[in-house]
């Protein structure tokens, strides 16, 4: 999306530099930060439609940004993170971030992110009927079918079914997606969500392989079937 804004936050000026050279070059209206603390004050002026965040800042983490974020605006938030930082991936998710990216990355994926990025909140309003493939959910009916073939699904079933195809090509980690199907007594139930993605997945077809399997974060459903991770 030609024109789009991105604010980049990084302490490393070099990655900033980068970053803002191939956006500028593809047409994005870009921002950089090198600290975390002005942040909320420059997306609240600027109104991005993608953030770029770096977890390790030098005045606070990008985890307390991505929380402080959440609340105040829509724009998705790609996190940046290094090689073995899952744990802390994990927790920018749960405070609601969108994706991440892990260091050294080259600019031909991060661009691809946001486009991604772009095109779910172009998306964003959400549809009486999701489709995806041939997949389709009728919301309102609480209908599947998968080409012509009606899917009969248990509610639990439809509900984490349309968690994911609402947030396509998202990560939902394993306590997000618990909390938001089954309440927050079951957010670390990581056997329960095992066995209903199993089902799900014997369910739909030649459409299973869209649920992929982040492994130590949670799940997404791709919007390439052929990418699957069990």
């Amino acid at each position: 999306m030609k024109g789009a804004k991105i604010v980049a936050v990084d302490d490393d000026v070099s990655i900033l530099r980068a970053i803002r050279r191939s956006l500028d070059a593809h047409g994005y209206e870009v921002r950089t930060l090198e600290r975390g603390e002005p942040v909320v004050g420059l997306v609240r002026e600027f109104r991005p439609d993608v953030i770029l965040l770096d977890l390790v800042l030098p005045d606070i983490s990008g985890i307390e940004v991505c929380k402080r974020l959440r609340p105040t605006t829509a724009a998705a938030i790609i996190v940046l993170s290094a090689i073995g930082d899952d744990r802390r991936k994990v927790q920018a998710l749960d405070e609601g971030a969108d994706d991440y990216l892990t260091k050294p990355f080259s600019m031909e994926e991060l661009l691809a992110r946001i486009r991604v990025a772009l095109r779910h909140g172009a998306g964003a309003t959400r549809e009486p009927v999701l489709a995806l493939g041939s997949l389709q959910i009728d919301i309102g009916s609480r209908r599947v079918t998968v080409g012509d073939e009606p899917i009969h699904l248990t509610p639990k079933e439809f509900e984490l079914l349309r968690l994911l195809v609402q947030h396509r090509g998202r990560i939902l980690t394993q306590r997000s997606i618990m909390t938001q199907v089954w309440g927050a007594e079951y957010a670390d139930d990581a056997h329960i969500l095992r066995t209903f993605v199993h089902q799900l997945r014997a369910k739909l077809g030649p459409e299973a392989r869209r649920i992929v399997n982040e492994p130590g974060v949670g799940y997404q459903m791709s919007e390439d079937p052929d990418t699957s991770r069990i």
